[in-house]
């Protein structure tokens, strides 16, 4: 990874990269930690890389670092101190300006006076984008285990239960499989599931409630997104039944869009056609879908019209979905990987109305 950056300062003529978001520091290093509002950075320079850590971290740090010499500063020294030794003095420094706070900018320039600042942020988004085997294992075995959890949760679902149980019922269940959630579990009932964010609250689940669980394992950092939307005790309603067949029917046109050599925005066009076609245009509010991986929402982006060129080895949500207030919503959501020729569906969980059918 390391060789990848100093290629790409060489072609953007810097000196050195100064890394500051977690995620992409565990992306180069293989080294995860959340260091909240201590200074954490990796330095890269053409011939070596420092990440500089808190105190804390150093152990752990020291056994998961690939590539990278290790330097801890403790609580009331000057973490800057260490970050200007591991720079040495950049005339051009890449950082990433979506992450790197004004603050920390002004710090730095305190000892790179006149240094240009110029972002390597998209560089490392474009090499996160596409995945290796062994991040598309990873994204296989969280995919797995989401479908195992979801799929047994949704089965157990009954009348009287709050969204709030059910979502920890979820959270539990990752955890009893060696994992950890992927983001907050998202669990809606009844109107609720209108409303594509609303976090689970006290609502109690009722017969004939549509009911969407939007959930996901992390294994070993690498994300899974799954959502299924059912209808609970009662068979499902005509309405229900025609607007589930129209967004599985833009899901899988989505589907059979992907692979290699398209754009973003024709994925999204093809299950846009559909709910335009059905009258549900105005219903489908967000992108088809988003990137996975480190991060549960990363690039690429499935834009409408976008103009991003879709390469094997990307891994991203396909997520169609309808919502009419007071009524309700109805997403389906799986995670693909691209390839050459296609794609190749890395959640599996049964996609129909009635749970015992899933």
């Amino acid at each position: 990874m390391f060789g990848r950056l100093a290629g790409w300062m060489e072609a953007t003529g810097a000196d050195a990269a100064l890394v500051t978001h977690p995620v992409s520091i565990a992306y180069l290093t293989g080294f995860r930690a959340e260091p909240h509002e201590r200074l954490m950075a990796l330095a890269v320079r053409p011939d070596r890389a420092v990440l500089v850590v808190p105190w804390l971290e150093e152990e752990a740090a020291c056994a998961a670092v690939r590539g990278a010499e290790v330097r801890a500063w403790r609580d009331g020294e000057d973490p800057w101190a260490a970050v200007e030794a591991a720079l040495g003095r950049p005339r051009r420094l890449g950082v990433e300006k979506a992450h790197l706070t004004l603050a920390s900018w002004e710090r730095l320039r305190e000892f790179l006076v006149g240094a240009e600042p110029v972002d390597v942020g998209a560089e490392i988004r474009r090499l996160r984008a596409r995945k290796t085997p062994e991040e598309i294992a990873r994204l296989e075995r969280a995919a797995g285990l989401t479908d195992e959890v979801v799929g047994r949760v949704l089965r157990e679902l009954e009348p009287g239960r709050t969204e709030l149980e059910v979502a920890a019922a979820l959270d539990l269940a990752v955890a009893a499989g060696g994992a950890t959630t992927s983001f907050e579990t998202l669990v809606q009932s009844g109107e609720n599931t209108a409303r594509p964010h609303q976090p689970p609250g006290g609502r109690r689940l009722r017969s004939g409630d549509l009911v969407l669980v939007d959930a996901g394992a992390a294994w070993e950092g690498y994300r899974a997104d799954l959502t299924r939307t059912v209808v609970l005790g009662e068979p499902p309603d005509a309405r229900q039944r025609e607007l589930h067949r129209l967004v599985l029917e833009a899901h899988d046109a989505a589907v059979a869009a992907v692979r290699a050599g398209v754009t973003s925005g024709q994925v999204d066009e093809a299950a846009r056609s559909v709910l335009r076609g059905a009258g549900l245009g105005e219903r489908f509010i967000h992108r088809l879908g988003h990137g996975l991986g480190l991060e549960a929402h990363e690039a690429p982006s499935l834009d409408p019209g976008g103009g991003t060129v879709l390469e094997a080895g990307m891994v991203v949500t396909v997520e169609p979905g309808v919502y009419v207030p007071g009524w309700g919503g109805i997403r389906i959501e799986d995670d693909v990987v691209v390839e050459p020729n296609g794609c190749r569906m890395l959640t599996r969980t049964g996609r129909a109305l009635r749970p015992a059918e899933l």
